[in-house]
């Protein structure tokens, strides 16, 4: 492999078994090099920069220890993978990165056999590492599972779980806890260097465990007090308590930046042969090595293209504001008024909003975690006492409190209020990020109010809508991205529940569409009225409750009725062809045709070309039309002239 750029000894590097002969002088030389090259490749795709550079050292230090792919190496949630991307053979299509045919943002298991897991949301790695130890012992095939977590993930439930099971088991985990925000980490330097490569050596631990073997003589309180010294004295040095008590062995803090450090602690626990899972903890910085990363407020997490030297990113200037943003104002306006109204995000303030909203009150924002269930559970209480909380989460991430939504909301009637972001495609995310399913999981619930604008001027008034419903949960799901440019209300009106509206008035086709949707269906209106198909369209606005009366209309007075929203099988469509057939509204020889996101996961790509392969554009919204009235789908339209 060549490259223009000055990355001599990278150059080299085909796989990781190329660097395992390496000495500690030229892994050193090896990480400036991958760093320059992930920055390099970063401005040009965008992606997520900053914590990719966090771990240049670490990758290159377990590539250079373990024998993957034999070894398995699972990086958590994938945000920080590039710089293993590179070092696995896939570095001449990082070019391609997040774009439609290219590499994923993420680990993918598509993608290479160094990816032995896929990932998108945080907090499995452990879970599914320790899923991989236990199949090696299994089957008998000794192997090497390293689960790489960092600490912001460490604040969900599930990795909790996972580690409470893993410390009962004797299987062979090793977890490194990239540990890149948190304050309350412990000084890292020679000595705790020197303390690390002490407790992680087989001589060490042999001894710990025969020292264990010889109080087992002992009678019982006499042995458990010695193991508690032990344990509590290591914690004393290394901090590591309350890892030791969940069952892993702590090793730790150690500098993940010095690789000097770093080596000999996972050469270490790799020629170890003591059962029992593992965990070290490594101290990193999110942008390391990157001027302007470590200079920014959130250390270049997501970038656009940018200017390798500048480290200016390159942003289109929106035509409109972003729906996020849209609610923000909107809730905050609510609030204002309304001191009974609070703001929950898990994890994600910025990419919700919600850290505008508490920049007005900080006292009423409240941000988790990533731990979507507690969030969830945690709005339901402060609903109890007469509270308004918005609970604002990616549509993709709440499927992960779906139980929570059924039973300590839905169940309970209780008035929280769901602000879904990310409905439907998302662009370079790719499908761990699309939300697809929202309006399938939320519409078959009983007791919950679920609404969708069909621009950014409806949000506004879905947002006071959801503020005024006190006796029942409700939700409000919207896409990412710009909104279509429609002039914004000072502040929302409250909205009729369950009440849609007619946009536009016509005889033989009825489009009835659901959110956003509505660009689509005004263009294919357009197109179906110089085929001289006079067109209806009806903005459902409400997925629940349906407005009956307006579907029983459009029903009535079409031949043709189309359905659209951009979710799965099994959401608003699907209620809609329930109450047709129910009511016999499909008696009479009305065509219906329901426009919904194919059975299938869309990777990333442009969120354009991403709505064209799902067939919700307008041009598939003529098609279905003309193919249900058996017309010719290539027939050619008519002129202003011939309409006339």
């Amino acid at each position: 492999m060549t490259s223009d750029h000055n990355t001599p000894l990278l150059d080299t590097v085909s796989s990781p078994s190329d660097i395992r002969d390496f000495t500690l002088d030229q892994l050193k030389q090896l990480a400036d090099e991958l760093r320059s090259d992930t920055v390099r490749n970063v401005s040009i795709t965008g992606g997520h920069l900053g914590a990719s550079l966090g771990v240049v050292e670490l990758t290159i230090a377990i590539h250079n220890i373990f024998d993957t792919p034999h070894d398995r190496l699972i990086w958590d949630v994938g945000h920080q993978c590039y710089p293993h991307k590179i070092l696995t053979g896939r570095r001449d299509q990082m070019g391609t990165l997040r774009q439609g045919g290219g590499l994923a943002g993420f680990t993918n298991r598509n993608e290479s056999n160094y990816d032995p897991f896929g990932a998108g949301h945080s907090s499995t790695s452990i879970s599914a590492g320790l899923g991989m130890a236990v199949a090696s012992e299994l089957s008998g095939t000794p192997r090497n599972v390293i689960s790489v977590i960092g600490d912001g993930s460490m604040t969900a439930g599930m990795a909790y779980e996972a580690m409470n099971n893993a410390g009962s088991m004797d299987a062979r985990l090793i977890v490194i806890l990239n540990d890149n925000d948190m304050s309350i980490a412990p000084p890292v330097g020679a000595l705790n260097a020197y303390l690390s490569r002490l407790i992680s050596s087989k001589s060490f631990r042999s001894v710990r465990h025969f020292a264990k073997d010889v109080m087992k003589k002992f009678p019982r309180p006499i042995e458990e007090a010695a193991g508690k010294l032990d344990e509590f004295s290591r914690g004393m040095v290394t901090g590591g308590t309350l890892f030791e008590e969940l069952g892993f062995y702590y090793v730790g803090p150690i500098d993940g930046h010095n690789l000097e450090h770093l080596i000999p602690v996972l050469k270490n626990l790799r020629d170890d042969v003591e059962p029992g899972p593992v965990l070290i903890h490594v101290v990193t910085e999110k942008g390391h090595g990157y001027g302007p990363a470590e200079l920014s407020a959130d250390k270049y997490h997501g970038v656009s293209k940018f200017d390798v030297v500048t480290g200016k990113q390159h942003k289109p200037i929106p035509n409109a504001p972003s729906y996020t943003g849209v609610f923000a104002k909107a809730l905050i306006a609510e609030a204002e008024v309304d001191d009974k109204i609070v703001a929950i995000s898990a994890a994600m303030p910025g990419g919700t909003g919600v850290d505008k909203f508490s920049e007005s009150f900080p006292d009423r924002s409240f941000d988790v975690g990533i731990a979507e269930q507690h969030a969830v559970t945690f709005a339901a209480g402060l609903a109890t006492e007469g509270y308004k909380p918005f609970c604002a989460i990616y549509s993709t991430f709440l499927q992960r409190a779906y139980d929570q939504v059924v039973h300590d909301v839905c169940i309970q009637r209780l008035p929280v209020r769901f602000a879904i972001d990310r409905a439907g495609f998302v662009g370079a995310d790719g499908s761990t990020h699309c939300g697809a399913f929202d309006l399938a999981y939320l519409c078959t619930l009983p007791n919950i109010v679920v609404m969708a604008p069909s621009d950014e001027a409806e949000l506004v008034h879905m947002t006071a809508t959801a503020t005024a419903i006190n006796d029942q949960p409700s939700a409000i799901r919207y896409p990412r991205g710009e909104g279509v440019g429609v002039e914004l209300p000072s502040k929302g009106t409250v909205l009729e529940i369950g009440k849609g509206r007619i946009v536009r008035e016509g005889k033989s086709v009825a489009i009835l569409s659901l959110g956003a949707s509505m660009v689509e269906s005004l263009k294919a209106a357009e197109e179906l009225e110089s085929r001289g198909l006079s067109t209806t369209i009806a903005d459902a606005r409400f997925a629940k409750p349906m407005d009956h009366e307006m579907i029983r209309k459009l029903a009535a007075d079409h031949d043709v009725l189309i359905t659209i929203e951009e979710g799965s099988a099994g959401g608003f469509s699907a209620h809609v062809m329930k109450y047709l057939a129910n009511e016999g509204l499909l008696d009479n020889g009305l065509k219906v045709r329901n426009m919904t996101m194919p059975d299938e996961f869309i990777e990333q790509d442009n969120p354009a070309k991403q709505l064209d392969k799902a067939g919700l554009t307008s041009r598939h919204i003529v098609k279905h039309v003309l193919c249900a009235l058996g017309r010719d789908a290539e027939a050619p339209t008519l002129t202003e002239t011939q309409r006339a």
